[in-house]
């Protein structure tokens, strides 16, 4: 298969690397210093999991360059997905699979879904159903990516931890299409289950996302100096069980308390989250797919959320405070 990631970041970078190591066909999309520094020197990943590597990889900024390819790795954060759907058109043959990788609740979420809810639109994922409109959602594998990493410089990837990708259909088959591409994925060195309902994962990862995340931008703190701190501690956990009474509202039960997942967040240590990470870089942050889209789930099913909307509005502060100063 011939492959392309569009948002050769931290996470698609890392994965675009590994399967380059891999000998699979793979170019890169990324745009700046990061393009420059990686067709200049190659893509350096570094780490004590994996080893480190450098590959030289094929990278531009238009996909036009690339042509056609059988999948579409989408490595952007969710709010950019919006502004690059119609420049994927180049890339696309009539069997393209798309792989969405993105933290939150995604935009595919409702397709293929049982109750009465199918086919629903989230304004804060996909403001006006933009993007279900202009992507072909038979051609969507939903992903989740357990991996910490971050760009440390232009053209090096630092991986922390987490080489889990689970994936799955969207309407719950295990597909000819599917199998293939965790088999790829697993020569690649990456652990890839194929789940017959996504949307559970979706939430479990949900569970800390959509928690840590905006606390980290109220606090500063690293993952591991929440948990080690009891009342951010017990705060993470008190939002964490309202988000299992939304799931439970939309008919998945999770199957991981907060008390695991706390634990299992405090195993990666002193890791900044990828929305402090971008409100120390000035970017645009992903608090709308990730807190904002439960709080909407919320609302459709009238349940109430004290801690996760407290939580949405400080964190919203918090980036408009960081903005202003920069």
């Amino acid at each position: 298969m011939k492959f392309a990631v569009y948002g050769a970041g931290a996470i698609g970078g890392f994965l675009g690397s590994r399967l380059a190591l891999d000998g699979i066909e793979v170019s890169l999309i990324a745009r700046g210093p990061h393009l420059e520094a990686i067709q200049a020197k190659g893509l350096r990943v570094n780490s004590k999991i994996l080893g480190d590597s450098c590959a030289k990889i094929p990278a531009t900024n238009d996909p036009a360059e690339i042509g056609q390819v059988d999948a579409i790795i989408l490595g952007v954060k969710s709010h950019v997905i919006s502004c690059i759907v119609t420049k994927l058109t180049p890339l696309l043959n009539p069997q393209t699979i798309i792989i969405s990788t993105q933290n939150g609740i995604p935009w595919w979420y409702f397709y293929s879904f049982e109750g009465p809810f199918a086919g629903t639109d989230l304004e804060s994922v996909d403001p006006g159903g933009v993007i279900a409109s202009s992507i072909d959602l038979r051609r969507v594998i939903g992903c989740l990516a357990y991996c910490s990493a971050s760009i440390s410089s232009p053209g090096i990837i630092e991986h922390i931890e987490g080489v889990r990708f689970p994936l799955g259909e969207l309407n719950g088959s295990r597909s000819g299409r599917i199998q293939q591409l965790a088999n790829i994925f697993k020569s690649a060195g990456l652990r890839t289950p194929i789940r017959k309902d996504i949307r559970h994962d979706v939430w479990v990862k949900i569970l800390g996302n959509a928690v840590f995340n905006p606390i980290s931008v109220v606090t500063r703190k690293t993952l591991g100096e929440m948990l080690a701190d009891p009342p951010t501690r017990e705060l993470a956990q008190s939002a964490m069980e309202e988000i299992v009474q939304i799931a439970e509202g939309f008919g998945i039960k999770i199957r991981i308390s907060p008390e695991s997942r706390l634990k299992g967040a405090g195993q990666v240590g002193d890791h900044k989250t990828s929305m402090l990470q971008d409100i120390e870089a000035g970017r645009t942050t992903e608090i709308e797919t990730l807190v904002g889209a439960v709080l909407e789930l919320a609302d459709k099913i009238h349940i109430s959320t004290p801690k996760m909307r407290d939580l949405y509005h400080r964190a919203q502060l918090a980036s408009l405070a960081c903005k202003s100063v920069k």
